[in-house]
C-alpha cells in the first residue's frame, strides 16, 4: 500500500472537480481526500495499491476533468493514518 499526493493546477476550482473526484473514486479501490487550496490548485490524496492509484489518475484525464486540469504535480507521502474512505475537505 501507498499514499500519494497531487496538486492539479487549471481550472480545477468551481467547476465540481472535486465532486467528481469522488464520484470516480467510487470504482477504485482507494481511500483519500481532496480539497481547494488557497493558491487555486486542488490537493488529492489517495492510499492504496500502486495500480489502483495509476488506473485513478488515468481515470480522471480520459474523464470531463482532464479538460480542466492543465498541470498535475505527484508526490510519494507517508501513509496518513486517519483517513478513512473517501472524503471532500472544505
Amino acid at each position: 500500500m501507498i499514499s500519494r499526493k497531487y496538486l492539479f493546477d487549471g481550472r480545477v476550482q468551481g467547476v465540481g472537480f472535486r465532486y467528481a473526484t469522488k464520484q470516480i473514486a467510487k470504482g477504485f479501490d482507494v481511500s483519500g481526500t481532496v480539497k481547494n487550496l488557497d493558491d487555486g490548485r486542488v490537493e488529492l490524496i489517495l492510499i492504496g495499491e500502486e495500480g489502483e492509484i495509476s488506473a485513478f489518475i488515468e481515470e480522471m484525464h480520459d474523464s470531463p476533468l482532464g479538460h480542466h486540469i492543465l498541470e498535475q504535480d505527484e508526490f510519494t507521502i507517508s501513509l496518513p493514518e486517519s483517513i478513512r474512505g473517501f472524503q471532500i475537505i472544505d
